[in-house]
C-alpha cells in the first residue's frame, strides 16, 4: 500500500491537530444571564475516522489519494492529543505540557484519522451535563418593563439616591434581555442602543457587552453587517471577548469574509484553550474552504511533478499482472543488447513504448510520457501499452484529467490483452476513489474481475478498496481470492492479516485481536523479505502499545528498503508517541526527507509537529513545500488548510498576544 492510502484518512484528524486540543462546546446566544453554555452536535458527517492503512507499496487503488473520499464510518477513538495548559500572553513564562499524548500519529495509522469529535461528545459527557443547553438570553438579568421613560431604574423607597448613569444603562440592557428573550429583537435593538448611549466611556467592559447583546440581536435579524460592526466595536474595548469574536467570525463567514471569519475563530479557539465544539466545527469549516479555493487556482497552473525512483518502484512493485511494468522480452531486445559496465541498452525495434520500457528499466522516467505519445500517434503495434503506460504515468504527475481519456480507449478496445484492459479499470477505479466518487469506482473494480476473474490483482486492490469502504468482510474475501490465484502474495497476506486486525479491534473480545497478532508472526515468519508484513505488523504494535517491539519491526523495514522515507517518518512518529523524545523523532523524520526531497508527507509531518511546538513561521515553510509536491487537487487543498491554520494563528499572536499551548 501507498504513502497515499495512508493520508487518505487522516486529512480531517490533521487539519483538528493543527487548530484543536481538547475541543468541546460553545454557546451561540448573546453574553450573560441565563441558559447555560453547552456542547453543540457535529454538524452533518461521522464523529470520526477509522484507522487507516500505512504507506507501503505503491497499490493504485490509492494512487494519489491524498484525501479523503468517503465519509469515515468507524466509531473507535483512543488516543489523542489534549494540551491542557492554559493560554498565555505572548511572552510569558511556559510551564510545558503535564502530558505528551502524541495526536501527531497521523502517520502510524492506526491512530490515523482518531476523531476529535468523539472526544468532544465523551468530555461532555464527563462532565455531567453540565452547559447542556445553548444560551437563550442575553449577558444580564431581564427586569421587568419597557425600554424607555429615561431608563432609570426604580427607587426602592424613601431617601433613595439618584441612580448612576451606569444603572441606568444596566437597566437599560436588562429590560432589552427580556425583549431578546421574548423574540422582538427589534425592542432589544433599542434598549441596547440606549444602554450603550447611557454608559459612561470609560467603563469599557460594560460597554462592550452592550454592543455584543445588541450583535446578538442583529444576528437574530441576518443583518451581517451590523453585527460585525458592532462586535468590532465590542473587541476594541474589550480585545479578548470571546463572545464578541465568534459572533464575528459567524458574521464573516455569512459576508464570506473567509480570511477574517478564520482569524475571528482561531482566537476564539485560543482563548478557549480549544474547548470549543461549535468554534471549532467553523474553523474546520472555513479552513476547508479555503484550501479549496486556493488548490483550485494553483492546481490547474502546478508544473507537473515526477514522484521519487522509489514511489515509482513501489507503486509498480504491487502488480503481479501488469504487463507494462514487467521488463524487455530477450525478443524485443538485440542480442548485443546486455548491459555492458553500466551501457544503456537499445530496443530491437523502432518503437517509442519499447523505449520507453527501456527508459523504465534505465529510471529515466522523465522521458516515458513522450516516448509512450510517439507510439501512439504512429498507432503503432503497442498501441495499448503505451495508451496504458502514459496514463499511469500521467496519474504518477498527479494529471487525472489528461490520463482518464487515455483509460478509458483502453478499457474499450476489445481486442486488446484482457490484462491491460484490467489492470486500466483498476487504475481508472483507484483515480474515481481520489475523486471521492466510490460508486464508480466499486463499479471499476467489479468490471475488472468479470472480464479477467483470474487476475490477482483485480482481487488484490479490490481489497484495499472495500478496506477503505470500511467494508471489512468483503475485503478479506478478496484478498483470500488473491492468495488463492497467487499463493506467493506476501503483500494480499499481509493486507488480509491487517483487514482481519481492524475487524477484530473493531469487537469487545480480546481474542481475535491475538489471533490477529499471531496472523502477522506468521506473516513475517512466511515472507521474511516482505517489508509490508513488518510495517503492517508495526502498526498494530503501536495500537497494542507494544512500542519496542514495534520499534523492531521499523528497523526490518529499514533494512529491507533503506530508501523508502515514510517508514522514517514512522518510526520518528513511534520515537515521539513512545519515548516522547522530540529530537529522536525530528531526527528521523529530517532523515527521511534528506533520502526523499519529494516525500510530502514527510513535510506535512514536520509542519504539524512545528505547529505544536509553536514555531509557526518553520510550520508554513513546510507546509508550502508540500504543497507544491502534491499529486491532487485534494490533496493539495488539504495542505492548503494546514498551512493556512497557522498562519492564522501567527495573526492572531500579532493581533491580540496570544499563542496556542506548545511542546
Amino acid at each position: 500500500m501507498t504513502d497515499s492510502i495512508n493520508k487518505l484518512k487522516r486529512k480531517t484528524f490533521i487539519m483538528r491537530i493543527i487548530l484543536t486540543r481538547t475541543p468541546c462546546g460553545y454557546t451561540t446566544a448573546p453574553a450573560g444571564g441565563g441558559g447555560q453554555t453547552g456542547p453543540g452536535r457535529a454538524a452533518g458527517g461521522s464523529a470520526c475516522t477509522t484507522r487507516a492503512l500505512p504507506p507501503c507499496s505503491g497499490c493504485p487503488v490509492t494512487l494519489s489519494l491524498r484525501s479523503r473520499p468517503v465519509p469515515s464510518r468507524g466509531r473507535r477513538c483512543e488516543r489523542v492529543m489534549a494540551a491542557s495548559k492554559p493560554v498565555e500572553a505572548a511572552g510569558g513564562g511556559s510551564a510545558g505540557l503535564s502530558r505528551w499524548q502524541l495526536a501527531l500519529v497521523l502517520g502510524a495509522p492506526i491512530l490515523l484519522g482518531a476523531g476529535a469529535l468523539y472526544l468532544w461528545g465523551r468530555r461532555a459527557a464527563r462532565r455531567g451535563g453540565k452547559g447542556a443547553s445553548e444560551r437563550k438570553t442575553p449577558e444580564g438579568r431581564a427586569s421587568p418593563g419597557p425600554c424607555g421613560g429615561g431608563g432609570g431604574v426604580q427607587p426602592d423607597g424613601p431617601g433613595h439616591e439618584e441612580t448612576s448613569p451606569l444603572d441606568r444603562a444596566q437597566a437599560a440592557k436588562n429590560k432589552g434581555n427580556k425583549y431578546f428573550k421574548a423574540g422582538k429583537y427589534e425592542q432589544a435593538i433599542q434598549c441596547y442602543t440606549e444602554a450603550i448611549s447611557l454608559c459612561p466611556p470609560e467603563k469599557n467592559l460594560d460597554l462592550s457587552t452592550f454592543y455584543q447583546n445588541r450583535a446578538a440581536a442583529y444576528e437574530q435579524l441576518q443583518k451581517w453587517t451590523e453585527v460585525a460592526q458592532d462586535c468590532t466595536k465590542a473587541v476594541e474595548l474589550n480585545p479578548k471577548y470571546v463572545k464578541a469574536l465568534f459572533r464575528r467570525a459567524k458574521a464573516h463567514e455569512k459576508l464570506d469574509n473567509k480570511k477574517e471569519c478564520l482569524e475571528d475563530v482561531t482566537a476564539v479557539c485560543i482563548l478557549e484553550a480549544f474547548q470549543n465544539q461549535q468554534s471549532m466545527l467553523l474553523a474546520d469549516k472555513v479552513l476547508k474552504l479555503l484550501g479549496k479555493e486556493k488548490a483550485k487556482e494553483k492546481y490547474k497552473n502546478r508544473e507537473p511533478l515526477m514522484p521519487s525512483p522509489q514511489f515509482i518502484k513501489s507503486y509498480f512493485s504491487s502488480f503481479t499482472d501488469d504487463i507494462i511494468s514487467q521488463p524487455l522480452l530477450k525478443g524485443e531486445k538485440s542480442d548485443e543488447d546486455k548491459d555492458k559496465e553500466g551501457e544503456a541498452s537499445e530496443v530491437k525495434e523502432n518503437s517509442g513504448y519499447l523505449r520507453a520500457k527501456q527508459y523504465m528499466e534505465e529510471e529515466n522516467y522523465d522521458k516515458i510520457i513522450s516516448e509512450s505519445t510517439k507510439e501512439i500517434e504512429a498507432k503503432g503495434k503497442y498501441m495499448a501499452e503505451a495508451l496504458l503506460l502514459r496514463a499511469t504515468f500521467y496519474l504518477l504527475i498527479g494529471n487525472a484529467n489528461a490520463a482518464k481519456p487515455d483509460l478509458d480507449q483502453v478499457i474499450s478496445m476489445e481486442d486488446a490483452n484482457v490484462k491491460l484492459r484490467a489492470n486500466a479499470l483498476i487504475k481508472r477505479g483507484s483515480m474515481y476513489m481520489q475523486q471521492q466518487q466510490p460508486v464508480l469506482s466499486t463499479q471499476d473494480f467489479n468490471m475488472a474481475a468479470d472480464i479477467d476473474p483470474q487476475n490477482a490483482d483485480v482481487y488484490h486492490h479490490r481489497g484495499q478498496l472495500k478496506i477503505l469502504l470500511d467494508q471489512i468482510e468483503e475485503a478479506v474475501e478478496d484478498f483470500d481470492e488473491c492468495i488463492r490465484l497467487r499463493p506467493d502474495s506476501a503483500l494480499a497476506q499481509a493486507q488480509k492479516c491487517f483487514a482481519l486486525y481492524r475487524q477484530a479491534y473493531t469487537g469487545s473480545n480480546a481474542l481475535p485481536v491475538q489471533v490477529a497478532m499471531k496472523g502477522f508472526e506468521d506473516v513475517i515468519k512466511n515472507f521474511p523479505k516482505c517489508a509490508e508484513g513488518y510495517a503492517l505488523y508495526a502498526q498494530a504494535l503501536t495500537d497494542q502499545q507494544q512500542f519496542g517491539k514495534a520499534d523492531e519491526m521499523y528497523d526490518k523495514c529499514i533494512d529491507l528498503e533503506p530508501d523508502n522515507a515514510t517508514t522514517y517518518v514512522h518510526k520518528g512518529l513511534l520515537q515521539l508517541q513512545w519515548k516522547q523524545d522530540l529530537d529522536k523523532g525530528l531526527e528521523l523524520i529530517s532523515k527521511a526527507i534528506e533520502i526523499d526531497n519529494k516525500c510530502d508527507f514527510a513535510y506535512e509531518t514536520m509542519g504539524t509537529i512545528e505547529v505544536q511546538r509553536g514555531n509557526l513561521d518553520k510550520a508554513i515553510e513546510m507546509f508550502n513545500k508540500a504543497i507544491n509536491l502534491a499529486k491532487s487537487e485534494m490533496e493539495m487543498a488539504h495542505l492548503y488548510s494546514l498551512c493556512d491554520a497557522a498562519y492564522a494563528q501567527t495573526e492572531v499572536a500579532k493581533k491580540y498576544g496570544l499563542k496556542p499551548p506548545t511542546l
